[in-house]
């Protein structure tokens, strides 16, 4: 337990430090420039891969939704043996905010690689996480931020969507009121 707690203070630490120094060296996108507004997310995304438990996939990832409210909601992906219980970093950053009250959200950032690989890559959100999504955001609104960064946990790229690039026609609360 005593690791994790060291483990989350490096993470805060790293944070504050990238945010105080500006560290983040980046490349222009064909896209769209990453915007100013989402490097402090992608950051937070790329930090939290550390907090991640994955004894059995060794995949981490991390993930950090911006709520409506202005306040970031962190999350890292948490694995159990039987795998059905096991919990997206995407999913843990949307429960914790609506846990604390928050139902609508304007951007998730998300970044994750194999443990043995340094720095991460671009990860897409998986099929159950675009739903979950789904059921507190409008589609044609939600940005999704998929970040690369080196092992420096400097963003080397990144992919900008829309919840319905990632979804198309899909299904949510409207489909059953």
């Amino acid at each position: 337990m005593a690791d994790r707690g060291k483990a989350a203070e490096a993470v805060n630490e790293m944070i504050m430090h990238s945010e105080r120094t500006g560290g983040l060296q980046l490349e222009q996108s064909e896209r769209s420039a990453l915007k100013n507004e989402y490097r402090g997310l992608a950051l937070k995304a790329i930090a939290m891969r550390k907090l991640s438990y994955v004894p059995y996939s060794h995949f981490s990832v991390g993930a950090a939704l911006l709520g409506s409210d202005g306040v970031v909601y962190t999350g890292c992906n948490v694995e159990n043996a039987a795998y059905g219980p096991s919990n997206c970093a995407e999913r843990t950053a949307v429960f914790k905010a609506v846990s604390e009250g928050c139902r609508s959200f304007k951007a998730i950032a998300i970044a994750g690689a194999r443990d043995d690989k340094e720095g991460s890559d671009i990860c897409p959100p998986c099929g159950v996480c675009r739903q979950v999504l789904r059921e507190f955001c409008e589609p044609d609104e939600l940005e999704i931020i998929c970040v690369s960064a080196d092992s420096s946990e400097n963003i080397t790229g990144w992919r900008i969507y829309r919840l319905s690039e990632l979804l198309m026609d899909s299904f949510g609360p409207a489909n059953i009121k």
